[in-house]
Parts: structure tokens; C-alpha cells; sequence
């Protein structure tokens, strides 16, 4: 006979890890076990939880729309059966997932996070960085920082600041002259390009909703904007850049800012975390740490 409550455990913790395997470890009972639970799960509730292949499983449409009604029901109940003084604990236990692009003092901010966080022992956080954008909610990342815009009602979002971008280039690059406008650095100048790496283009020179173009033969070729910015530091080509990456620099004398006068578009910045209707303790709680800590790296 089913035991309905602990099928619902056994599916929550697989939905969060997505191998079976895995949830077999945390719950110290055999894959088959949890193969077979969740297969009659399925059959009671007559709809497939996961779509599985020989790589990997991932929550049907079914699943994804139930997780969060059986997330809830096993909170409450292992909440009401929790003495008082354990509660708090067991809501700040579990994974908390992070994706983030490059950003200034990305170790700094993670140090931080990391103290402030030291009094949960029980709270693992799985710190992602990477420059492709992903689907929050198929991904299962549970907070993002995105430097861009949003157009998806599914998130929720706190904006923590701006940035701004730069074109810059070595001095030794200029000594024959400066362009003399958008055109001319576009035909006559060598220039960077940094990959998308969700489309494998390169990204666009968006300066401001007039300007914008993409080099049509780049000079030089890199994964991100780091990789560029050695490009543009060697005297190899004139790159733009991200502004926290390159002010340093222009401090030092070793990049000049060309076009300063033509006005830029400013980037926000956002802490977001997909919109569920049981958000886990945790997940709050690392969410609200992270929109106090970014956003005074951007101020």
C-alpha cells in the first residue's frame, strides 16, 4: 500500500535533484526503492511526474504544476510535527541554487554571503557562474543576479543598481589617430567581439536605442568580457567594455575612453528568483541577503 505522504517526500527531493540515484543518498534508501515509489506515485495520481531518458529525468508539465502543492504539504507536516525550537534550523536546511554572470568582487560578495549564512550549517549553496542565460524554473536555479532586462512574469525581481559600458583601447593603438566617428571606428579600426553564448553570435555594441552595431570582422574573439579586455590592454584592438571592468584601467592610463560624449544606456542589475507558490525558508532568506549584498557593490 502507498504511504502517500512519504511518496511526496521521496518526489520533492527527487524533483530538486533530478537523478534518482542522488535522492536515494539523501533519503539512505536504494535507487530501486525510490524508482519504485515514484512509479506508483505516477500510477495513483494517473499522470507522469518525470519524462526520463538514459542521461537524465525532468519534471513532466504535470509534475512542475503538482511540485508545488506537494512541497507544501510535506512543509506543513513536518513543521507541525517539529518541536519549536528545532523549526528554524530545518527551514534554513537543504540547497539553495545561485546563478550569476561576471560581476566586481563576485568573490567579496560570496564571502559575505557565506558569513552571514554561517549559523546554518545544514544550508548548502550551489554557487553557479556563467554567462548563458538559462530558464530559471527548468533549470531549477532558485536565485539568479542578471546584468539586462526582463519580460518574464514568472520572475520575481529586485532591481540593486546599473552599470554602464565603455568604449576603450590602449593608448599604443591611437598613436596614428583616434576614429573620428561610429563609421570610421566600425571601418577602419580593429575591433573585439565577445560571444553569445546562448546564440554563439557575438554580442552587439549596444551604446544607447540609436546606436548599435555588431562587428562585421572582428579582430579579435573571446567567450567574455574579461577575455577581451587582455585584448584591448595588449594595444591588439579597441573593445567595449563593461564599466566596472574597465575603470581601473582608465585610472592607471593604460585604456582611454573613446565616443565619451555620446550618451549610454544603463544596464540594472537584478537579484530574481522564479515566482512559486511555496518558496522554501531558505530560499527567502539567501534571496534577501543577496539583493542587500549586490546592491552595494553597485551603488
Amino acid at each position: 500500500m502507498l504511504n502517500k505522504l512519504e511518496a511526496l517526500k521521496v518526489f520533492c527531493v527527487a524533483a530538486e535533484t533530478l537523478q534518482f540515484k542522488e535522492t536515494a543518498n539523501r533519503l539512505a534508501i536504494s535507487p530501486p526503492v525510490v524508482t519504485r515509489i515514484i512509479a506508483e506515485l505516477e500510477d495513483y495520481l494517473a499522470e507522469p511526474l518525470f519524462q526520463r531518458n538514459t542521461r537524465q529525468i525532468k519534471l513532466t508539465e504535470f509534475g512542475q504544476q503538482f511540485l508545488p502543492q506537494a512541497k507544501q504539504l510535506v512543509d506543513e507536516t513536518e513543521r507541525l510535527f517539529t518541536p519549536k525550537q528545532q523549526r528554524s534550523n530545518q527551514e534554513m536546511s537543504g540547497l539553495v541554487r545561485i546563478t550569476l554572470p561576471d560581476l566586481p568582487e563576485q568573490t567579496l560578495i560570496l564571502r559575505e554571503l557565506l558569513s552571514a549564512l554561517s549559523s546554518y550549517p545544514e544550508l548548502i549553496i550551489d554557487w553557479q557562474k556563467s554567462d548563458i542565460r538559462v530558464n530559471a524554473i527548468e533549470a531549477q536555479i532558485d536565485i539568479g543576479i542578471r546584468i539586462g532586462n526582463f519580460a518574464d512574469s514568472r520572475i520575481i525581481a529586485r532591481k540593486v543598481g546599473e552599470v554602464t559600458e565603455k568604449i576603450v583601447a590602449a593608448p599604443q593603438l591611437l598613436i596614428s589617430g583616434k576614429p573620428k566617428d561610429i563609421v570610421d571606428l566600425q571601418k577602419n579600426f580593429p575591433l573585439a567581439a565577445v560571444l553569445d553564448g546562448n546564440t554563439g553570435r557575438a554580442w552587439n555594441w549596444y551604446l544607447n536605442e540609436h546606436i548599435q552595431f555588431i562587428p562585421n570582422r572582428p579582430r579579435f574573439i573571446g567567450t567574455n568580457s574579461e577575455i577581451t579586455l587582455q585584448a584591448a590592454l595588449a594595444g591588439k584592438v579597441i573593445a567595449h567594455q563593461l564599466n566596472w571592468l574597465v575603470d581601473p584601467y582608465l585610472k592607471t592610463g593604460e585604456l582611454v575612453e573613446l565616443f565619451a560624449e555620446i550618451p549610454k544606456y544603463q544596464w540594472p542589475v537584478y537579484v530574481y528568483r522564479p515566482q512559486r507558490s511555496v518558496t522554501p525558508t531558505r530560499v527567502k532568506v539567501v534571496f534577501d541577503l543577496l539583493v542587500e549584498i549586490v546592491g552595494k557593490y553597485f551603488k
